[in-house]
């Protein structure tokens, strides 16, 4: 149980220690002390602060949701059908490299400035790399395996719950903390656009107006709100994938 506490508590130690002595070096005006922050993180919290997070907490989990729903099935889908994958792998591997940033002018014309363009902008992010790991996933399961599947008649459905799914799902976990870190990014980008809400336009709107202690207590509820994220992925993996535990 310590083993498991401090390491933890070794990496919050030195990011502290870090924090107050730039604090100490640039000054507090500049950059706040981890205290200061943290007092002004409580104070927003007793303003409109929650909306902020709540409505980026949205964008988040609904793009990685619909991610997972079209993704998994489509790199499923190439995995098992080479003539299909011959089709659709060209494509993804020319549009998987593109910055997806560079969409957003793009999706904000096609489908309106609000929430549908954003999410939609993460769901570029993170579905690529869904499809690539779960195809290739797929493709990795040893041959042994599904014909001893067929050999006890499984249809379809089965072949994929019991078979395909536990095979692929830790990749699929483990390529989708990689793209939900880049997918946040692009989140706090896309936040500075045609919204009031979220904590990208809350940390850019506090930087405009000098208000460095709103501004580092943005970026530290923006760093809670990716850990909490992260953990959840790690709740669902154990929870899921008990065969790799």
């Amino acid at each position: 149980m310590i083993k498991k506490i401090i390491p933890p508590l070794y990496g919050i130690a030195m990011v502290l220690i870090l924090w107050w002595g730039l604090s100490f070096a640039i000054g507090s005006n500049m950059v706040p002390t981890p205290y200061d922050t943290l007092k002004e993180l409580v104070e927003l919290f007793q303003q409109d602060f929650l909306f902020h997070i709540i409505y980026s907490f949205y964008r988040i989990i609904s793009s990685v949701t619909m991610s997972l729903l079209i993704g998994i099935p489509v790199g499923i889908l190439l995995g098992v059908n080479k003539y299909i994958d011959k089709i659709v792998s060209p494509i993804t591997y020319l549009l998987y490299p593109i910055p997806k940033i560079a969409f957003l002018p793009i999706f904000m014309v096609v489908f309106g400035i609000g929430d549908k363009s954003k999410i939609i902008l993460m769901i570029t992010i993170i579905i690529f790399q869904i499809i690539i790991v779960t195809k290739d996933g797929v493709k990795e399961i040893d041959k042994d395996i599904l014909i001893s599947a067929k050999v006890m008649h499984f249809n379809w459905i089965d072949m994929i719950i019991k078979v395909i799914l536990p095979a692929i799902l830790p990749k699929v976990f483990s390529a989708l903390r990689v793209s939900i870190g880049i997918a946040i990014s692009a989140l706090f980008f896309s936040e500075n656009y045609a919204t009031r809400y979220g904590l990208g336009y809350f940390i850019m709107n506090s930087w405009s107006m000098v208000d460095y202690k709103g501004m580092f207590a943005g970026v530290l509820a923006l760093s809670i709100m990716s850990l909490i994220i992260f953990k959840i992925i790690d709740y669902l993996e154990k929870k899921i994938c008990l065969w790799n535990s």
